[in-house]
């Protein structure tokens, strides 16, 4: 038996890829290791010019990427997202829930609202958009792929970071929730906390 390579361990041909918070950061580097990987890519973030250059990029770099731009804390949005990359790509293999905000603040004094904007994006939008993608692709093909990013250390000083840090707590505990519930299903899904 020949040895398989890298590239072919990882081959990702024919696959396509949804990556929020894709412009930039982990998102983009994720996007490019993908791509290379053979993967088609969509690309999601707030600021479609930040989107734009970020798609430049993979594809100077020969990958298939396209983008939406959608803001993933607002429930239509994070739909709308869904709906479009499912019509656009005819396909959504893999799923990267990786946007996110962090509020810093101190617990005694952090405002609700805040609160309300990092609980929406990091965990709110994580399964609304994996219900979406689920139900929409991945249960009736019985495959499919999902991560969540569940923290990112070191965006302020743990001290000012309750509402972040209890939502990528959630995003744990979700993440173990849909793995059991969606394993059976042949969709695999996982955390990674970088």
């Amino acid at each position: 038996m020949t040895p398989r390579t890298t590239r072919q361990l990882f081959d990702l041909t024919g696959k396509t890829a949804l990556i929020t918070g894709g412009s930039r950061g982990l998102g983009l580097q994720m996007a490019h290791a993908l791509g290379e990987a053979g993967a088609k890519i969509m690309l999601s973030s707030r600021k479609a010019d930040d989107l734009e250059q970020a798609a430049a990029e993979l594809q100077s770099a020969g990958i298939d990427a396209r983008w939406i731009a959608a803001d993933c804390s607002k429930e239509e949005d994070t739909r709308r997202l869904a709906d479009e990359t499912l019509q656009r790509m005819g396909a959504v293999d893999i799923l990267i829930n990786n946007a996110g905000a962090s509020w810093g603040s101190p617990a005694e004094s952090h405002p609700v609202e805040a609160w309300d904007k990092v609980m929406n994006l990091n965990v709110r939008g994580y399964f609304i958009l994996s219900q979406q993608i689920a139900n929409g692709y991945m249960i009736p093909k019985k495959t499919g792929r999902i991560i969540n990013i569940a923290s990112i250390a070191g965006l302020v000083p743990l001290r000012l970071q309750c509402a972040y840090v209890a939502a990528k707590a959630g995003v744990v505990n979700l993440t173990k929730a849909m793995a059991l519930e969606l394993g059976p299903d042949g969709i695999l899904v996982n955390a990674i906390a970088p």
